[in-house]
């Protein structure tokens, strides 16, 4: 009946192209063992025989550390060894060559309370040396119940950091550099001279600057909320060869000093770089609802505390009775660095954001409901999002809607373009060439208008890159409007000017020349024409003046040797 499983298997397995696994592969098939019930596991002859279920569904692995009761005897039923017999268990690390190579590949198969027998082979057993009470080239047996282990992780893969998981964490999710992570220290001590244990209660650790040393920092970042362990420190990432004077009455460490340090991770706040520059931080006090966030355009109700750095608080909205504050995102409604904070946040979320002046009042003396701020200030605003209305997309949306859409993108564009606003601006052309898209199922009545209101979108987009010196976006969006007018003069125009900044002056010259085919008494395209002749003329100087230098400096007798 086995050898029947075990050919239904190796049938499975063989058909590869109903399988979607990487080539080197292995897929382990097999169903788990019942109780009593024998298996091969691998090719070297190691047998495992299951006599009780363990718990749950993980398994140590190479590297962990391991108690064990076992009892090792030879198939005739002699003992050899027995930690039952010693009234203790074992404890060891797996696959660091403490036990015999069989030993170690099984334990990796238990779980917490299994107890298994084990047939190890001799190659996988003492082999042809044996020991006391097991002759040369013998199979051995070992009944082994899995007391316990605990996870042992490298952390830098230097064996500078040993950790060793006393509990671990059942919530997901590990700190970054930015997160502020309350840290406990039951104990840490040093031996050797001058040694010394402490406790230490619960604080606040700041990953990016560190704590006591480098590797608690280091650790740290490899924890989940709640997880306890054990560190083993070697002096590279402790104090190294300085060692460390303490001025809390600690006795010093001295130079290369091992530290062993018990840590607990009791919490984190996430902190967020929202605009990547560290101008504005968001510290996570109460995590949000779902999954989305506000999104540009959406309608935000906020209430907030807004202070000074030394606690002045200048403006409060919706607490003592207040009425919260309402507005649409992306439109300058309020300073940008509570604007872009706001489109990461989900509705109920908490957090204390830190705004610099670049993204605050910047130089400006402003006067608030409370205070003044003065300039150059740095902002601290306590927020909660009591709610949002994003602002629909355009698959959301009818075609009435989306025609309509887009020309209200549109007149906002034209207007902030009008007023020098032109990231801003080419934002807004892009949202509404993005309402009137070609993907978008419009009437055919409606072809003439859509298509007229997108090629204006790309002509004023390209517009604002220009203004930007964004050269390339320019190319990119007159590209899309040449490809369905291949004559249009802005983009021909646009497009060139684009080409003269980026020294793609043979490109220039062929766009204006089709500009002036279309229209020959076009009077900024023949400026633009007249500058690129000047220019081209300054760059066939230069040119000239390259070669000139390149042939001065060939030897007079090169001539001659070459004849």
């Amino acid at each position: 009946m086995a050898e029947e499983k075990e050919t239904n298997v190796s049938n499975i397995v063989e058909s590869e192209d109903e399988l979607d696994e990487e080539p080197g592969e292995v897929i382990e098939s097999a169903p788990p063992l019942k109780i009593g019930e024998e298996r091969e596991f691998n090719s070297s002859g190691l047998r495992k025989k299951l006599l009780k279920r363990g718990l749950g569904y993980e398994t140590p692995e190479f590297g962990d550390e391991v108690t064990v009761h076992y009892v090792g005897s030879l198939l005739d039923g002699a003992k050899f060894d027995s930690t039952r017999d010693r009234g203790e268990p074992f404890t060891f690390k797996v696959g660091h060559g403490q036990m015999v190579t069989g030993f170690d590949q099984g334990i990796i198969t238990m779980k917490k309370g299994e107890i298994a027998m084990f047939t190890l082979p001799p190659e996988l057993g003492f082999r042809e040396t044996g020991k006391d009470g097991v002759p040369p080239n013998s199979t051995v047996r070992f009944e082994v119940e899995l007391v316990s282990w605990i996870t042992v992780v490298d952390v830098c893969r230097d064996g500078g950091i040993i950790k060793r998981i006393i509990e671990k964490a059942g919530q997901i999710g590990q700190p970054g550099d930015l997160d502020e992570v309350l840290g406990s220290f039951p104990t840490c001590f040093w031996t050797g001279e001058n040694a010394c244990k402490f406790h230490n209660p619960q604080l606040y650790i700041c990953l990016v600057s560190g704590h006591f040393c480098p590797a608690v920092s280091k650790a740290i970042k490899t924890m989940k909320r709640g997880e306890k362990v054990n560190l083993i420190v070697q002096p590279q990432y402790a104090f190294g060869e300085a060692g460390k004077d303490f001025s809390s009455g600690l006795p010093s460490i001295l130079p290369n000093s091992v530290l062993n340090i018990d840590l607990e991770l009791v919490s984190f706040k996430p902190v967020i770089n929202v605009t990547d520059d560290s101008k504005v931080i968001k510290k996570i006090l109460k995590e949000g609802e779902g999954a989305f966030t506000a999104n540009e355009g959406a309608s935000v109700t906020m209430r907030y505390t807004a202070m000074l750095e030394d606690g002045t608080v200048f403006e409060k909205k919706g607490f003592d009775g207040g009425s919260p504050l309402q507005f649409i995102t992306d439109e300058e409604q309020v300073i940008a660095g509570l604007d872009r904070a706001a489109t990461t946040m989900k509705r109920g979320e908490q957090a204390i954001l830190t705004i610099a002046p670049d993204y605050g009042f910047e130089n400006n003396e402003v006067k608030r409901d409370l205070a003044i701020v003065p300039p150059f200030a740095t902002l601290l605003y306590e927020v909660e999002i009591l709610d949002f209305i994003k602002e629909k997309a355009p698959w959301e949306m009818t075609t009435d809607e989306r025609i309509a859409a887009g020309g209200v993108k549109k007149e906002e564009g034209n207007t902030l373009f009008s007023n020098g606003k032109y990231q801003r601006a080419r934002k807004k052309y892009d949202k509404a060439a993005d309402y009137v898209g070609e993907d978008a199922p419009f009437r055919d009545d409606d072809q003439k208008l859509v298509k007229s209101l997108r090629v204006a979108c790309w002509l004023n987009g390209a517009a604002c890159s220009l203004k930007l010196n964004d050269f390339q976006g320019a190319i990119k969006l007159c590209s899309k409007v040449l490809d369905v007018e291949l004559y249009n003069v802005k983009a021909l125009y646009r497009r060139a000017q684009a080409y003269m900044e980026t020294a793609d002056l043979h490109l220039a010259e062929l766009d204006i020349r089709k500009a002036l085919e279309a229209d020959p008494k076009n009077r900024e395209v023949k400026l633009i024409q007249k500058n690129l002749k000047q220019r081209q003329a300054e760059s066939n100087k230069r040119d000239a003046k390259l070669y000139a230098n390149m042939f001065a400096r060939t030897p007079k007798d090169f001539s001659v040797a070459t004849k």
